[in-house]
């Protein structure tokens, strides 16, 4: 069953969806998406825009890096073949165990941490870089809480960058054809998408912010925001991957990247 639902849905209930959606659904994930994404790549987005061209993060030779919703950690163990020193956390452990089946196909192994956004295992100041594309942050409702969380385990002048559904993204049905092209939906509604199973459980939960939400989290954990990456869609890049398809990708946004960063002092 599936529910827009005005209910505000809690942290405890967003969690535990998550958990147990990513849990379930990753081994179908990574036989979808695994061959896109790769062993040991850094992808932010179903555009296809690389780390390796992109530089959002910057020279991450000696760094600590943290990477926040990392699933299978391909871009965690890529990050470790740039000279870094990175961490993959994720809340789910079905897709921690494509990681670790991952690093032994690859033979490039990352610590690998089971937890929660909202509740980071860490001590405050220990991390140059955090970064995820597409974890954790759409899905945890109070997103501004895991900014601050982020910004706590950074040191002064740590780099925070995350790339999320673009938020315009919210105006369509979640469909890569044409009736994904029709405004249906108040870009200003913030009502969470909700899947509910029969007994009224949430199963699945994706939260929508605005732009200007987004830029109101950052500076209120204390960021300076340094760029919104909008990437276009690719010449000759014709994959589907769910509502992202070339149709849809050359008319408007389907990703926006924050590039943010704490101050040095």
């Amino acid at each position: 069953m599936i529910e827009n639902s005005p209910r505000t849905v809690s942290d405890d209930e967003s969690r535990r969806a998550s958990r147990g959606w990513w849990d379930s659904d990753a081994d179908e994930y990574q036989a979808e998406h695994g061959s896109f994404l790769g062993d040991l790549d850094f992808v932010w987005c179903p555009e296809g825009l690389r780390e390796a061209d992109a530089r959002l993060l910057s020279d991450v030779r000696g760094k600590r890096v943290l990477e926040l919703g990392a699933g299978a950690a391909a871009g965690a163990r890529w990050l470790e073949g740039r000279g870094a020193d990175p961490v993959a956390l994720d809340l789910s452990a079905g897709m921690l165990r494509h990681a670790v089946a991952a690093a032994g196909r690859t033979g490039v192994s990352v610590p690998l941490v089971q937890a929660d956004a909202l509740a980071l295992p860490f001590a405050d100041s220990v991390f140059d870089i955090v970064c995820t594309a597409f974890g954790a942050i759409p899905f945890v409702a109070d997103s501004a809480a895991a900014m601050r969380e982020v910004a706590r385990v950074l040191r002064p002048g740590g780099s925070w960058v995350f790339s999320v559904t673009h938020p315009m993204r919210w105006i369509f049905w979640d469909e890569p054809d044409e009736t994904g092209l029709i405004a249906r939906n108040s870009y200003f509604d913030r009502t969470p998408y909700v899947e509910r199973d029969e007994a009224g459980t949430v199963t699945y939960i994706e939260q929508h912010r605005t732009i200007g939400d987004r830029v109101r989290e950052l500076v209120g954990a204390g960021f300076v925001l340094r760029d919104i990456v909008e990437p276009e869609w690719p010449e000759g890049h014709e994959e589907t991957w769910g509502q992202w398809s070339p149709l849809r990708g050359r008319l408007f946004p389907g990703t926006a990247i924050f590039v943010a960063g704490l101050p040095v002092s």
